[in-house]
């Protein structure tokens, strides 16, 4: 199966890549860099099609940020990843690509809606205003695959990951989500005998995460069958904890016994997203273990630390 991977560089896109050989050696992957193709350039992504023929696409390819860059520029947000979720998905559609997979986000449930959250709560009620844009261009490219599938009879289908994590990820950018920030700050301040770090409000918002290797494995588990997934697909840890219990995690895993301070002028977002896999779980899926996860935050620890260590 030839699949075309966008995003192939970033966090999920990278660790999709690394284990495919292994996990499903029938599959192969094209994963032109953004130098190669504009993603935002409906024209260059159809050529680029046309000349690559492929039997499925994973879409992982978005603009992201953590959310003081979701709070400056919402409409950038907005913007670019409608250009990109449109270039892609229809011109997937257009190019007669039977098989897609978009990759969603919690952020497309409503704020401080019931929890668990299920797959029929998007768009129940208003969404979190922090990271709106993003959600707004994430619950449009979901209903793009679920119309073109209905339209067009592909098999066009959206998973919705909770928070993400792993050693791919994104240690010390504007671009970092919560957990590779609070590793990054932790590992920082034991690096240069600090005995504090800041949190972001008051650290009892919750937040559920799950380690990229774990959605990538599942990611390529299910490719082959792509018709059998329901439209919208819940994948996450089944589990949150509230943000003062992850930095303690890092802290722990990083060997760091500060203490924690709390600046309650910034934002912390949504009080909870926790969301349901239970539609994921009748699929086969299984989420981690809480000895796998923090295994997963040891790596991610240990990953940031040699990157610091690595660079000039």
């Amino acid at each position: 199966m030839r699949v075309w991977l966008t995003g192939g560089s970033g966090m999920l896109g990278t660790t999709i890549r690394h284990l495919a050989p292994q996990v499903a050696p029938g599959v192969t992957l094209l994963a032109p860099p953004r130098a190669e193709l504009d993603l935002a350039d409906r024209a260059a992504v159809a050529d680029w099609l046309a000349a690559n023929p492929v039997d499925a696409v994973i879409h992982a390819a978005a603009r992201v940020g953590g959310i003081a860059a979701n709070i400056a520029d919402p409409a950038g947000f907005l913007t670019a990843n409608l250009r990109i979720n449109d270039a892609v998905i229809s011109g997937a559609a257009e190019a007669g690509v039977p098989r897609l997979l978009f990759l969603g986000s919690s952020c497309m449930y409503p704020r401080d809606h019931r929890q668990p959250l299920v797959e029929g709560d998007i768009l129940a009620a208003p969404l979190e205003p922090t990271n709106e844009g993003y959600a707004l261009a994430k619950i449009t490219g979901a209903r793009l695959c679920d119309h073109l599938s209905r339209q067009a009879g592909v098999a066009y289908r959206t998973l919705i990951p909770c928070n993400l994590f792993g050693t791919r990820d994104h240690f010390g950018s504007a671009s970092a989500h919560l957990l590779a920030a609070a590793i990054t700050k932790v590992v920082d301040a034991r690096d240069a005998g600090r005995d504090t770090v800041e949190i972001w409000g008051t650290g009892t918002a919750r937040r559920e995460f799950l380690d990229a290797d774990h959605l990538a494995r599942f990611i390529l588990s299910v490719l082959p069958r792509l018709p059998d997934l329901p439209g919208l697909l819940n994948v996450g840890a089944d589990a949150d904890h509230a943000v003062n219990d992850w930095y303690a995690m890092v802290a722990r895993a990083a060997g760091w016994r500060g203490r924690f301070t709390h600046d309650l002028s910034r934002p912390e977002g949504m009080r909870a997203k926790l969301m349901s896999s239970a539609r994921a779980r009748a699929l086969g899926y299984e989420p981690p273990t809480t000895a796998r996860m923090q295994a997963s935050i040891a790596a991610a620890v240990a990953a940031c630390r040699a990157r610091k260590a690595a660079a000039p």
